[in-house]
Formats: C-alpha cells, structure tokens, sequence
C-alpha cells in the first residue's frame, strides 16, 4: 500500500487504566522484532492453518500461468522448506521437509507469500501447512475438547515433528509467524458462531502456550464476501468476522487481514462459487505477505508522485468518479496482457497532465494523494479508467482529472444509503467521503471543479442471486438519489455500465436490463450504457484485459456523446 508505514499493529480497545500498559507493551514488542529482522540467518518458520480456502480448494496449479503476475508458481521453490499435512479422511503427507511446490495440483496462499517474502528479506524461510476442508473453530480445531478430525492435536504433533527433524539438523529456526483462514464452517452452528471471537482468542493463547512462543504473531484472514455464501449468508459471515476483530482488536499481536476483494473462482451455471479458487489463492498470499513484511517494516512501495501539478492555481477542472465492484476494478486485467493488446501499449505509461486518486478493494490499496493516471492495482492489474482518461483526453481541451473507489467484494446493497446487516460492508458513507474530499482538496489549490459525473458499473454478481438481481434497480436508484442528496446536486449525472446479465434460468425471470431502462428513461440524468458485446468475457462475471480497456472507452464515448 503506498502509505508510509514502518511498523503495524492492530487498534487495541481496552479500558483507559490498561491503555499505558499496552502502550509499553506494543513498544517493547516493536523493539524486540525490528531487532529480530537484522538476523538473516536463522530459518523463519511460518504456519498456515485452516479449512478449504487454506488448502486452496478447487484451483488448479496448471492454470496458474493464465495470471501473469504469479507466472512460475508452479514450479518448485528452491531453498523454501515444506512441511504439509492437507485434508481430512485421506491426508496428503510430506515425507519430512521438502521444497515449496503445489501438493496435487492444488495451489495454496503459502506459494505467492514466500515468493514476496523471499524477495524481500534476506532469511530462508520454512513453510508447516496443515489444513483441512469442512472442518471447525468449535469443534475440529478445539484445543480444549477437539472433536472430529481432531486437527488441534494433529497439528501441533506435526509442528512438533517438523521443527524437532530441524534440531536434529542442527538448523537454527523461529517461528515467525502463523497464518489463519478458517470460519465459514462455525457460521452453521449458532453456539460456534456466537462463540467465536472467544474461541479464537483460546486458539491463539493456546498456540503460544504450546509452542512455547508467547509473542507469537498471527494473522487472521478475512472470509471473501465475494463468493455466494458473501451474499445468501451475509448475516452469518458478518458474525464470524466480528469475532475475528474481537479477537485480533484485543491483541496486539494478531493482525486482521483483508481477503474479500481478492479473485474468486468462477462456476457453476450463475458463476458464483464457495472458494478463492487459483487466482483468489494466489492473492490470497500476496494479502499474507504484506501484512508480515508492513509488521517487519519491510512494506514495499512504488512511489507515484504527481510531478509538477498539472493544473494552473484559478482554472477550471472535470472531475469524473468512477465507481464499482470487480470489474471496476479490474480483478482480471493485467498491465502485462496490456503490454500485448495492439495499439494499447501508451496506456502503461503514467500520464502526468490527468490527476488520478483511489481507493481500491474497500480500503485496501489508496494512492498517496493525487497520482498521474496510470495502473495502479493491487496485483498488477489495472481497470477502465486508463482507457477512459486516454479517450477524454483525446477529445476535451480543459483540464481532467480522475478519481476512483471500488470494492469488488460489496454487492449493491453495501452502496446503498440503508446498507445491511453487515454493518461493516457498507461502503456508501467512505464512497461520498472519498467524493467530497476529492472535491475539497482540488478547490483547495483554487481550481474550479466540476463534478462532471459518476460512472458506476453495475454489480456482477448481483446479477447470479435471485433475490439481490431482483433488488438491484431500487438499490441503484437508492444509491443515486442519496448521493445528489447529500452532495447538494440534484441534477449530478449518473453513468452506468451493465455488461450482459447472467443467462441461466433461475434468474432469467428477472429482466433487470428493462428495470434499468425504465429507471433511466424517468430520469433525464441518468444514463444506461449497455455494455453487452465487451471483448475478453470467456467466462461469466469476469471481463479480462481487452474488454476491460473497451469498457473505459465505452464510458468516455457514452459522456462524449451529444445527448
């Protein structure tokens, strides 16, 4: 993230009286690890743990090389050791420490995070993986009275094993830190789903105690609201990631991890799908290793300065807002298919005379104020505002300037004023925050501002749910009339793109490319852009590279056009 960050840890709540305390613990703690990092010898020791999105269910290791940021993944990790112990009735087993590879062809978060982890510091690294599809918080992975698969004690057997083969070696190792990424299964069960911030907070002291590793760090992944159970069992994973924060809030020691904007697999007749899939797995562990290497204060960033300003202190300036979900963002437009697209290669190269502001994943990555228009993704990739910034620079002759604000984790419920049960998904008063301050900051330099139009894509996976495609109309016109509302410009235009809804007969029922004609046609400031013959959609949801360059065009001629 381009923040500058040295060193994080997560908010603590706690009573005035023990604020000082944990002020002086954070602070010994920080000292002790920043003095840790200067050791580039010793073995770092990391542990990934969980149930079906740890294992990396339903990728596939041969479709890696489809993701060109992660190219190579499938081969082996020479120097990285591996110690694994994956699934439930028929284990797949290590024999002993092995090199970092797919196990079955399946890819696991453990492969992208020692590939960033290994370019950026100096130590080897090992990797102890044991986990298992289907399994509990509550119940498998009880410490006190595990039951099932009993995977507590299985675990911890084969941790204890593996760093006692390191002694016997005479290899010198710590354990750095562990990885976690369970909970959908507890969401089944009201007493582990009530219960568990409680239980993972014993599953966490319980680790430390035996492994004899009291300031042990752990980093706890969130549950992808992006797939199907993100939307037909919101109120139950909105009570898991609770006790995820109880639990990681009260510990200085334990990081939350954001994991639901990420790529999710694409199947089924709808498209939606329960698993990260092998795109989702391989951010997966890019979300993991960022997190150490902030905790480290190894954070890489890549500097973006908007040098000089572009815009004369007095003069008049566009501002165009570009919001949305995953094809806003473009989880699957990489800059290095953009360096094969005929013709589109100047897109690569940062423009210095458009001034370009984000916010991406929720929250996840925010440019550092103002940067030139150019990609600046989470995983390499880009979305339609290159594009769209080229094609209006082409035609307009006053000055530009463009911002942006996606999750493509939210359904278009999150968008709306009223939001859901899921209080902490949505995302309408961080988007009309992110508007106004935008605004403010270009007034500020004495620029003129116009707020030339927000350019909205319509959610995609809303339209694979019955019930949420059959709401998406009134919670887009929601969403529009609070926004003029509360920016004090009734006649604000709205834009918004709609690729071609998913075909399948348990949701063709609802014709919600008419709804949103209707909706357009009673409102002069409203405009319906169909975007149904997009290049680069193979599959459904999902538009790659080529497509997603044609829709910033798209957007840029749907403003151009004289109306």
């Amino acid at each position: 993230m381009p923040h500058e960050m040295t060193f994080s840890l997560p908010r603590l709540v706690l009573p005035r009286a023990g604020r000082l305390a944990a002020i002086l613990l954070i602070a010994v703690l920080c000292a002790g690890s920043l003095r840790a990092q200067e050791d580039d010898k010793t073995l770092r020791v990391f542990i990934f743990a969980g149930q079906s999105n740890m294992v990396g269910s339903d990728s596939k290791a041969e479709d890696i090389d489809l993701f060109p940021p992660f190219a190579g993944l499938d081969k082996p990790q020479t120097g990285v050791k591996f110690s694994y112990c994956i699934g439930r009735e028929d284990k797949l087993e290590s024999k002993g420490w092995v090199e970092l590879q797919p196990v079955n062809g399946v890819v696991g978060p453990e492969l992208s995070f020692a590939r960033k982890v290994t370019q950026n510091i100096k130590a080897p690294i090992a990797i102890i993986k044991c986990a298992a599809g289907g399994t509990h918080l509550g119940g498998d992975w009880n410490p006190d009275e595990p039951s099932g698969f009993k995977l507590y004690p299985l675990t911890l057997n084969w941790i204890r094993a593996a760093l006692a083969d390191l002694d016997r070696r005479k290899i010198a190792y710590r354990i750095e830190g562990f990885l976690w990424h369970q909970g959908e299964n507890d969401m089944f069960d009201a007493g582990y789903q009530s219960n568990y911030g409680k239980n993972l907070k014993n599953f966490i002291a319980r680790w430390r105690r035996d492994l004899g590793t009291p300031n042990l760090r752990f980093y706890i992944g969130e549950l992808c609201t992006k797939t199907i159970w993100g939307m037909d069992l919101r109120p139950n994973m909105y009570a898991i990631s609770l006790g995820q924060r109880e639990a990681t809030d009260a510990d200085p020691l334990a990081e939350y991890v954001p994991t639901s904007h990420v790529g999710v697999e694409i199947g089924g007749d709808v498209g939606l799908h329960y698993h990260y899939g092998t795109l989702g797995q391989l951010e997966h562990g890019v979300n993991y290793a960022d997190a150490y290497l902030r905790t480290i204060g190894k954070e890489q960033k890549v500097a973006r300065p908007l040098v000089p300003w572009p815009y004369a202190k007095g003069s008049a300036v566009k501002l165009f807002v570009l919001a949305g979900h995953r094809n806003m963002e473009g989880e699957r437009a990489f800059v290095q298919d953009l360096k094969a697209l005929k013709g589109k290669q100047t897109l690569l190269k940062d423009n210095p005379k458009i001034a370009f502001k984000y916010s991406l994943g929720g929250g996840y990555k925010v440019s550092d104020g103002w940067e030139p228009l150019g990609p600046a993704g989470c995983y390499d990739t880009f979305g339609p505002e290159l594009s769209f910034g080229a094609a209006l620079a082409r035609k307009l002759t006053g000055n530009i300037a463009v911002t942006k604000f996606t999750h493509s984790g939210t359904q278009i419920i999150d968008w709306t004023p009223e939001g859901s049960e899921a209080k902490s998904r949505n995302v309408y008063p961080a988007f009309l925050a992110f508007v106004r301050e935008s605004v403010k900051e270009l007034t500020d330099r004495g620029l003129e501002v116009e707020l030339a139009g927000i350019f909205y894509h319509l959610g995609e996976n809303d339209m694979s749910f019955a019930p949420f495609r059959k709401q998406a109309i009134p919670w887009l016109a929601s969403f529009v009339a609070r926004s003029r509302q509360d920016l004090g410009l009734p006649a604000l235009e709205w834009y918004v793109s709609q690729q071609r809804p998913t075909d399948d007969e348990s949701v063709n029922g609802i014709d919600v490319t008419a709804e949103l004609a209707k909706l357009a046609a009673a409102d002069p400031h409203l405009i319906h852009i169909k975007a149904f013959d997009l290049p680069g959609q193979e599959q459904k949801l999902v538009i790659t590279t080529p497509g997603i360059v044609a829709l910033g065009e798209l957007l840029a001629g749907s403003y151009l056009k004289p109306r």
